[in-house]
């Protein structure tokens, strides 16, 4: 599986660990930037992430930033992506069980290394249930469809 991944200067190092963990997982991540710590827009690396799962290009992304809210929120300005945003292993789960979500936003100042990893795991293990949930995340893209 490859997935594309981007940070502001506040996710930069985060971004650096989730890499490697990815790397573990069996994970290729393609580095859309920030390549540094030095203060950018976290918009500008939000949207050429969300840019390619809007498109398909991509199955799934990931993005952060210090708290991965303004990652998010940009991310969701998208047709087709669903960024959610997750500090533990059971809402990582929850997001891709209940929203099929598409992009996983990280805070990059509030994990550590083993939370990073179970998160990780839990998101990428988790699978969409359908169901009841297929026609609550057609109502979300029918929003950016207008």
């Amino acid at each position: 599986m490859i997935v594309p991944i981007a940070s502001d200067h506040a996710g930069f190092e985060a971004k650096e660990i989730t890499k490697k963990l990815l790397d573990k997982m069996g994970i290729t991540a393609v580095d859309f930037g920030t390549h540094s710590p030095d203060s950018v827009d976290y918009p500008d690396f939000a949207t050429q992430v969300a840019k390619k799962v809007s498109t398909g290009e991509y199955e799934s992304g990931i993005l952060i930033c210090g708290s991965g809210q303004g990652m998010c929120m940009t991310a969701n300005k998208f047709p087709k992506v669903r960024g959610a945003l997750v500090y533990s292993p059971s809402v990582a789960e929850l997001t891709r069980q209940h929203n099929n979500a598409n992009v996983l936003c990280l805070p990059g100042r509030e994990l550590d290394k083993d939370s990073r990893m179970a998160i990780l795991k839990a998101w990428f293990d988790a699978e969409f249930e359908g169901g009841r949930h297929e026609r609550r995340v057609g109502k979300i893209h029918s929003l950016t469809e207008k």
